[in-house]
C-alpha cells in the first residue's frame, strides 16, 4: 500500500467516526503530517503534530519520560508508545501517531539502519509495531509513514467508535 492510499483510508475512517488525530514524528520529520494533509477533508480530523527530531525534545515537547530516553535511547518501542500518547494528549486528539527509528545512512546508538518503531495511541492505550526495513533513507521514511497509517486504520477497525 502506498502512503497516500494509507492516508486516505485513515482520514476517511476518522471522518466517519468524527474522531481526531495528532502526530509525534522523529525519523519521518513531518512526513506523516504532510501525507495526511494532502487528503481532502482532513481539516475536520487532523489536530496537528510535533516533529521531535532531537532526543531532548521528545521529552520536553512530547512528554516522553527522560529516564526512558536515557535508559533505552530514542529508538525503542516504549519510546514510540510514549510519543504517540504525548501527541494525543498534548494536541487534544482522540488518536496519536508516532514514528521513531534509524533511517540511515549510518547506524545510531548501536541500532541498525532500518529499525523503526511506529505507534498508535487511543483512549485504551497504545499499540507498537517494530519494523525492519530495507532500502535507502527515503524508502525507509516512506515505508514508516505507510506503516503508521496502516496501524491507525487497523486500530480504528479494532476499536468501537466512541459515543
Amino acid at each position: 500500500m502506498e502512503m497516500s492510499v494509507a492516508a486516505a483510508a485513515a482520514v476517511h475512517a476518522l471522518v466517519e467516526r468524527r474522531e481526531t488525530v495528532a502526530t509525534a514524528e522523529s525519523l519521518t520529520g513531518g512526513l506523516v503530517a504532510a501525507t495526511l494533509v494532502e487528503i481532502p477533508g482532513v481539516s475536520s480530523v487532523f489536530r496537528g503534530g510535533l516533529v521531535v527530531y532531537a532526543t531532548e525534545l521528545k521529552a520536553r515537547l512530547a512528554g516522553v519520560p527522560e529516564g526512558l530516553l536515557e535508559q533505552r535511547g530514542p529508538v525503542d518501542g516504549d519510546v514510540a508508545a510514549a510519543l504517540a500518547e504525548g501527541a494525543r494528549e498534548r494536541c487534544g486528539a482522540d488518536w496519536g501517531l508516532a514514528t521513531t527509528g534509524v533511517a540511515g545512512p549510518e547506524p545510531q546508538d548501536g541500532k541498525p539502519v532500518g529499525l523503526v518503531y511506529v505507534a498508535v495511541a487511543d483512549r485504551a492505550g497504545s499499540t507498537v509495531r517494530e519494523l525492519k526495513l530495507a532500502g535507502n533513507r527515503a524508502a525507509i521514511r516512506t515505508e514508516s509513514v505507510t506503516a503508521v497509517l496502516q496501524l491507525l486504520t487497523d486500530s480504528l477497525r479494532a476499536l468501537p467508535a466512541r459515543l
